[in-house]
């Protein structure tokens, strides 16, 4: 069965994240109480990907979309976007199982994205790590001298 994504807040959200002009950085979409395939937006915020983390939680599962701005120095601005399928440990068998089959539909809501970063536990989200992963997929790293990866 397809996942019914056809709340205009869907992309509305997306949307928010996406706009420069707007504080909101980050989204969650989970699944409607009782309507297990309706996607629904559970949370946004401007609070960056530590805000974010404090939505997860192990018994829920859904897609977070984050936007990033990597900086070498305060000439270079690059906006990435991050895909979060999460997938929290106490999630039940079957709806894990619906998740990889979901991912279609989803992806026609969030269309661009820069990588993508499947997580089941907040350790999963490291700062850090996220962001190392992002300027390894952005191709030319003109700050080399001083990069470890």
């Amino acid at each position: 069965m397809a996942l019914n994504i056809s709340d205009p807040e869907l992309n509305q959200v997306y949307e928010d994240v996406r706009d420069d002009k707007t504080e909101t950085n980050w989204s969650f979409f989970t699944f409607a109480d009782g309507k297990p395939d309706r996607l629904i937006v559970a949370g946004f915020g401007s609070g960056g990907l530590e805000e974010f983390t404090k939505e997860l939680k192990p018994e829920i599962a859904g897609w977070g979309y984050l936007r990033i701005n990597l900086s070498n120095d305060e000439y270079s601005q690059r906006i990435k976007f991050v895909l979060v399928p999460w997938c929290g440990e106490s999630v039940s068998v079957m709806r894990k199982a619906k998740l990889g089959i979901q991912m279609s539909d989803v992806k026609n809501i969030i269309r661009n994205f820069h990588i993508e970063v499947p997580a089941s536990h907040v350790h999963d989200l490291d700062e850090k790590e996220v962001l190392t992963r992002l300027r390894r997929a952005g191709g030319a790293n003109y700050d080399r001298q001083s990069s470890n990866y």
